[in-house]
């Protein structure tokens, strides 16, 4: 058996190793005996957002967890935050969402909370996996339980979560004479993200909120925003919001049309926060992905600009160790620590209509705070994934590129941790320049390690 977990979870395609339900069987199992403690019963919620192998995939992990002695508690479609939050107010030992984030139906994947809310650490991942590989061992456990646990439904989860995320909201806070539109990506938050928008009073027009297992992300959402801009420009709206398949996720889009990434939501809302005196220490974290141009703003805002390596939880782990409150991802991953234990699309959005509101200003004066360097992210499949630098060919063409663009530019070149995929991402002064620099590196790499 290979490295199971990944930077966020196992994932795959549905039905295919590791994605299995005799997988899915076995992570109940481990997961039970990992959060039982001493013979004890664990409760472990149970969610999933929209794809169709979804329901196979719950059965099968519900199935695990009871043949080990735990309580499962089903949430239904519900995005993965969502089932963080549950997890803490439901006093579970654990929580377990089934989805794999913003990838195509095919996919899917499983992702774990502990009872604090928060993502298992590396060390706790490596101890599920350790059981995972003894499977001999799981079965005889099993067999020694005849006292099975069984498994119930929660009632109203959707609101439950609803009522967590209004509670991160200041007393009185309303968006009466708003107009947004909501990209829900045919995901986990095409229910309660439209819900949630309008009991704060905003006129609100849903997107792709018809999911039938195979939509899910499909030409929208977080990924695809181009046709939520169009209806946001279409209908004059305020603002547009682009969740991703399971809602950890958001890409906005302002008032003109222009789409707005996660390094400027994070501009926007640490200049926000350190104007009121609640950006804690000062800092804001991201990861090695962020444009420089996120860098150089919080330079002249005088905020400290931590990064972490590529993934949530390196982030939030930074932000919890330097006593960060906010940090994400360029792809739209934002944290707000001092709510929520894990990326939250629905909360972001709500923190950024706070900004919007609190300032009187449009999305697209706000992000006049960053000046973002034209970014090229191209992505190769490739057969192995041996260290970069022990591949001379690639190395070669890195140095190359580097050199040509100096102190106006960067590379960065990583293998994707959920797919067969090199990522080659520059930034520098123009793009044609950049595109011509990144075909230069993929060529090297579809050469030296491509599928």
């Amino acid at each position: 058996m290979g490295q199971l977990f990944g930077t966020d979870g196992i994932r795959g395609v549905a039905n295919r190793y590791p994605m299995t339900c005799e997988t899915a069987l076995n992570v109940g199992r481990a997961v039970t005996s990992y959060f039982s403690n001493g013979g004890r019963r664990p409760r472990i919620i149970v969610g999933k957002d929209t794809r169709l192998s979804g329901a196979m995939l719950e059965y099968a992990l519900v199935s695990g967890i009871c043949s080990a002695g735990g309580e499962a508690v089903r949430v239904g479609v519900l995005p993965t935050p969502g089932v963080a939050c549950l997890t803490v107010l439901d006093k579970a030992d654990a929580g377990v969402m089934i989805s794999a984030s913003h990838n195509p139906f095919q996919d899917n994947g499983i992702k774990i909370f502990g009872n604090d809310a928060f993502k298992l650490s590396d060390e706790a991942e490596a101890d599920i996996e350790a059981l995972l590989g003894r499977e001999d061992h799981l079965r005889d456990l099993c067999a020694s339980i005849q006292d099975v646990g069984g498994d119930a439904v929660m009632v109203d989860p959707e609101e439950r979560y609803a009522r967590f995320l209004l509670s991160a909201l200041p007393a009185g806070f309303g968006l009466a004479g708003m107009k947004l539109v909501l990209d829900c990506s045919n995901g986990a938050t095409f229910r309660v993200a439209p819900s949630v928008f309008r009991r704060l009073g905003a006129d609100v027009t849903p997107l792709f909120i018809a999911p039938d297992g195979r939509n899910i992300n499909e030409g929208c959402g977080s990924q695809h925003p181009e046709r939520l801009a169009e209806h946001v420009v279409a209908t004059g709206a305020d603002v547009g919001l682009a969740f991703d398949g399971d809602g950890d996720r958001l890409i906005a889009v302002d008032d003109r049309g222009g789409v707005v990434t996660g390094d400027q939501m994070l501009a926007v809302c640490g200049a926000y926060l350190k104007q009121k005196g609640r950006l804690a220490n000062g800092l804001v974290v991201s990861t090695v992905m962020s444009n420089i141009g996120l860098a150089m703003a919080f330079r002249e805002m005088g905020i400290v600009h931590r990064k972490t390596d590529v993934g949530d939880r390196h982030v939030v782990r930074e932000m919890r160790r330097s006593g960060a409150v906010l940090g994400g991802e360029d792809s739209g991953h934002m944290i707000f620590l001092d709510r929520h234990t894990t990326g939250d699309g629905i909360l972001t959005a709500l923190r950024l209509l706070e900004v919007i509101r609190d300032s009187g200003k449009p999305l697209s004066r706000l992000t006049q705070v960053i000046t973002v360097y034209p970014q090229i992210l191209m992505n190769v499949a490739v057969s192995a994934k041996p260290p970069i630098e022990t591949i001379p060919a690639i190395a070669e063409a890195v140095a190359e590129v580097e050199n040509l663009l100096g102190d106006q530019g960067r590379v960065l070149v990583r293998y994707s941790g959920t797919q067969p995929l090199c990522r080659v991402m520059i930034e520098g002064p123009t793009a044609e320049e950049i595109r011509r620099y990144c075909s230069r590196i993929t060529e090297a790499v579809k050469s030296a390690i491509g599928e």
